[in-house]
């Protein structure tokens, strides 16, 4: 098909009416439009085909040119519009951080002055100040009502009952402590003239017992006691005894009592030296003393003789032989009692005639046994002994509780005292 050719029209004329759309005379000279009509088999078709098309796409632009119109002008109008907002909020604040101060300064804010006008301590108008005023008021009128009606002396008090009644049983009960107190003012009083009496005797016994201990002449007055002990001893015996604590032996004057078996009816069969010693010695020092002793007093045997077990060699014990020839014993003077000095004399005596047991033709196994005996005798003696001990230990608590049981009396009569001057005290019902 041959390409239409558009001949230039003299004269173009558009118009539209009817919801329609004339072209009179019109020549495109559009490369693109000219080449697509040559082509098509109906220009005619084509061109309407070509203006709706263009058209609607026309239309689409300016309607895409309108959008971004709007939108530029309208993110413009929003950032004036957001200028101004903050512009206009910035003043508000600011308004509004004047007013906030005004009204609640710390200073000079009319609410910070109405609360130190009506709450703070330097106002005497305070409310807490009025309220405390009120209450303490309202507090004194109280007290005194319940003054007035605790203090009456009818049914309006209800009190007045009870107070006489804690009154008479308060003048009933100081009646019967006061019975108590006097008869227990009796037995104290009795308590403590026994007390005083066996104190008194307590310190005449240390006062003779230290007068003892400071003699002029250092342990003479116990030696003195143990010599008339033995003395008495041997004599059952027909033993000849002597104090030679005085007399010098050979090589010194050890030994303060030398007893001579037999003696008194012929040749002594044996010696024995009693050593008797105020001060405590170490073991060692007393067996020391036992041996010079029968070296000085060419005796046999050798015994010490102490006032009390406290003054016995550690760890020893009364009774008990050492090396065979030696012998501890404890004799008390003012204890009343010479058994122990007896038993330890009998031992001593039984243990030089053993030795000697051919000059009687002694049974030195019944002998033996005897001594024996005698030794668990004595020491269930000492047992016993030292129990009776340890109750006069227990009499003299029993003396110390008594004084401090005496002293808590004195204290509760001090607060019945205080208690019925208070009950004095009290109005009459």
């Amino acid at each position: 098909m041959k390409p239409v050719t558009a001949l230039p029209l003299p004269l173009a004329r558009v118009q539209v009416a009817n919801h329609r759309l004339a072209i009179d005379f019109l020549t495109i000279e559009d490369e693109t439009a000219v080449r697509l009509a040559s082509e098509r088999d109906d220009p005619v078709r084509f061109v309407v085909e070509a203006i709706e098309i263009g058209a609607r796409v026309l239309d689409r632009e300016q309607t895409g040119a309108n959008a971004e119109f709007v939108r530029a002008e309208f993110e413009k109008t929003a950032r004036e519009l957001d200028r101004e907002f903050v512009e206009r909020a910035r003043k508000v604040a600011d308004r509004l951080d004047a007013r906030i101060d005004d009204v609640f300064g710390p200073e000079h804010g009319h609410v910070t002055q109405a609360l130190a006008k009506h709450f703070g301590d330097e106002s005497s108008a305070a409310v807490q100040h009025r309220v405390r005023a009120v209450l303490g008021e309202v507090a004194g009128q109280m007290r005194d009502d319940l003054r007035r009606q605790f203090s009456a002396d009818n049914d309006s008090n209800p009190l007045a009952v009870f107070q006489r009644v804690h009154l008479a049983q308060a003048h009933q009960i100081a009646g019967q402590q006061s019975a108590q107190m006097q008869a227990m003012n009796e037995k104290l009083e009795q308590m403590n003239l026994e007390i005083a009496r066996l104190r008194a005797e307590k310190e005449k016994l240390t006062e003779v017992a230290a007068a003892q201990d400071k003699g002029t002449a250092k342990g003479r007055t116990y030696e003195e006691s143990v010599a008339e002990a033995l003395l008495t001893i041997a004599a059952a015996r027909g033993d000849d005894c002597d104090a030679v604590g005085d007399v010098r032996g050979e090589g010194g004057r050890k030994g303060d009592v030398v007893v001579a078996i037999d003696a008194c009816a012929g040749p002594s069969r044996g010696k024995i030296v009693f050593e008797a010693k105020s001060a405590k010695l170490s073991k060692n020092e007393a067996l020391a003393e036992l041996d010079a002793a029968m070296e000085t007093r060419a005796a046999d045997y050798a015994v010490l003789v102490v006032s009390s077990e406290g003054k016995l060699p550690a760890r020893t014990h009364p009774l008990r032989e050492f090396n065979g020839d030696k012998l501890f014993v404890t004799f008390d003077p003012d204890d009343g009692s010479t058994l122990a000095l007896e038993v330890a004399y009998g031992l001593a005596r039984a243990r030089v005639l053993m030795a000697r047991a051919a000059d009687g033709g002694l049974d030195l196994a019944a002998l033996h046994a005897e001594v024996e005996r005698a030794q668990g005798a004595m020491e269930d003696v000492r047992r016993i002994k030292s129990q009776l001990t340890n109750a006069t230990t227990g009499i003299e608590e029993a003396r110390r509780i008594v004084d401090a049981m005496a002293a808590n009396v004195r204290g509760h009569l001090a607060t019945i005292e205080g208690l019925l001057a208070d009950a004095d005290n009290l109005p009459d019902a």
